[in-house]
């Protein structure tokens, strides 16, 4: 680069079923340069995603509508998608198979949230 080009933008999916968090998270990836995919309020609709987008990384609820958002987390796993929970669950709650995901609580700073999502981003 020559430092005037611009890295591709991180393509960012957001799985979270309240629609209030889910527009915050999304606005403050829009604002540091992020492309959201979605947001999706469920596990099916992030799935149907995944067939046609490319993705980044995905920032996750835990508890959707209670369904809980494992069998996604397999997958994207799977892709070699990195990932954040964005929960109200306490870290201890977290199976441990997941445990070196990297969990924020709620209520939480969206825009700390967003900052250390480049961080994440696979190689």
């Amino acid at each position: 680069m020559t430092g005037q080009e611009k890295p591709d933008r991180l393509r960012v999916l957001v799985v979270e079923d309240e629609y209030f968090i889910a527009d915050d998270i999304s606005r403050a990836l829009i604002r540091h340069g992020a492309e959201v995919v979605g947001p999706v309020p469920t596990v099916q609709e992030a799935r149907a995603l995944l067939d046609t987008q490319a993705l980044d990384l995905a920032v996750l609820d835990i508890n959707l509508r209670s369904e809980l958002v494992y069998p996604l987390v397999a997958e994207l796993s799977r892709r070699g998608v990195p990932m954040v929970f964005a929960t109200g669950y306490d870290a201890a709650a977290i199976p441990a198979d997941y445990e070196a995901i990297p969990a924020w609580s709620k209520p939480f700073d969206y825009n700390a949230l967003a900052d250390v999502l480049p961080g994440l981003r696979r190689t």
